[in-house]
């Protein structure tokens, strides 16, 4: 029997046709590759629940925070050319970042906000580790309540939660990094991308402003009806438009499988794809090691109902890298320890395994993120992966 007629590849085909009729998602795109090829690609169910257009391989989606990756890396490109340091306070390149704020106490019901000036500078690490002070309204009441006096500017969304440095929480840091990219190298964060990462890695397909000819293979996006997002899956009204008026580093970017499934495999070669390298092999290691000391990271609840509890982390156990989610715990039939990964609002996940040298993504296109069936979804695609790998290699 032919590899490409294997159990394994048709068990991953039944998994994610079946989560389709089941109705669980209205359609998924997923791939596996390794440090040479791709494994696995196949598209199940609709683009479009208004319309039933079929789902396709080469669709589009919108993949919001696997976003944060492509900046990350965009900053580590500078650092290695050494035109800023990660410990470097972020305000030496952002001025706006000087003398920041932490909130010392809160009143939901009254708005009444004390605040503090923060005891250290955030530096471009904090940034890049979730660990600044800065949250999102989603992860945070007293950011989603906070509302801003007067005159009183926040550049990346409201006051610090906490001195940088003191804990890990989710955030608009990635925003910064963004910044700091364009600041640093004087180019718009989507063309440095588009000169920097997607040409030498043939990512043709990956966007903040998706050209017209390329709007129809676009994934609809929708979501859960109800006031708490746990009903039928509709059509989102209205729709977003194909171009975004001031991209950041945290989302925004439009991608397929393919494409990103070539980032990924550009660093599970250390940097390099085809020939072209686009990171050294040694910041490839550094962006995967632990970046956090002895904090960790938490499954956070959220307070939005666009997005469910971060119940995929492994609470308390997992860190982070520069960049990325690292698993620290083995799962028996998933990734390794070491593992990198993260998502996207609408659904979108990867990861990357280097102990293993194989890489997924699956791309779904629906709220609320972390979706109890999504996630169902996403972990059987993850086991059924190492299943087909193992019975290929």
């Amino acid at each position: 029997m032919s590899a490409r007629n294997s159990p394994e590849r048709a068990a991953l085909d039944t998994g994610l046709r079946g989560a389709v009729e089941r109705k669980d998602v209205p359609g998924v795109v997923a791939l596996v590759t390794d440090r040479e090829r791709v494994l696995y690609r196949n598209a199940f169910g609709v683009a479009d629940v208004a319309t039933g257009r079929t789902l396709t391989a080469d669709a589009l989606f919108r993949i919001a925070s696997m976003t944060k990756p492509v900046t990350s890396v965009a900053l580590m490109q500078l650092v290695e050319q050494g035109r800023l340091d990660l410990d470097d306070a972020a305000e030496k390149y952002l001025p706006e970042l000087a003398d920041l704020k932490v909130v010392e106490s809160f009143d939901a019901a009254t708005g009444a906000c004390t605040l503090r000036p923060a005891l250290r500078p955030a530096t471009v690490r904090h940034f890049l580790t979730h660990t600044s002070g800065l949250a999102y309204p989603f992860t945070s009441a007293t950011w989603r309540d906070f509302r801003p006096r007067a005159g009183d500017v926040y550049p990346f969304g409201g006051p610090l939660l906490f001195d940088p440095g003191e804990r890990w929480h989710y955030s608009t840091g990635t925003d910064v990094v963004g910044r700091l990219v364009e600041v640093v190298s004087g180019q718009l964060l989507e063309d440095y991308f588009r000169q920097h990462v997607f040409a030498p890695l043939k990512m043709d397909d990956t966007f903040y402003n998706v050209p017209e000819a390329k709007g129809p293979r676009l994934v609809a996006q929708h979501w859960r009806s109800g006031e708490r997002m746990d009903g039928a899956i509709e059509l989102q009204r209205p729709q977003p438009g194909l171009t975004i008026a001031s991209p950041i580093g945290g989302g925004g970017l439009a991608s397929t499988a393919e494409d990103y499934g070539r980032f990924l495999r550009m660093l599970l070669n250390g940097g390099a794809l085809d020939g072209m390298r686009v990171l050294d092999a040694g910041t490839v290691a550094l962006m995967g090691q632990n970046h956090i000391g002895t904090l960790s990271v938490p499954a956070l609840k959220c307070v939005l109902p666009r997005s469910a509890d971060f119940t995929f982390i492994a609470d308390g156990r997992d860190k982070w890298g520069l960049g990325f989610l690292i698993t620290t715990d083995q799962v028996p039939g998933k990734r390794s320890p070491g593992s990198l990964s993260w998502g996207g609002i609408n659904n979108t996940y990867f990861w990357i395994d280097p102990a293993s040298g194989i890489a997924g993504v699956i791309m779904m296109q629906y709220l609320p993120f972390a979706d109890a069936r999504a996630l169902a979804v996403h972990d059987a695609f993850e086991r059924g992966a190492y299943q087909l790998v193992n019975a290929e290699r």
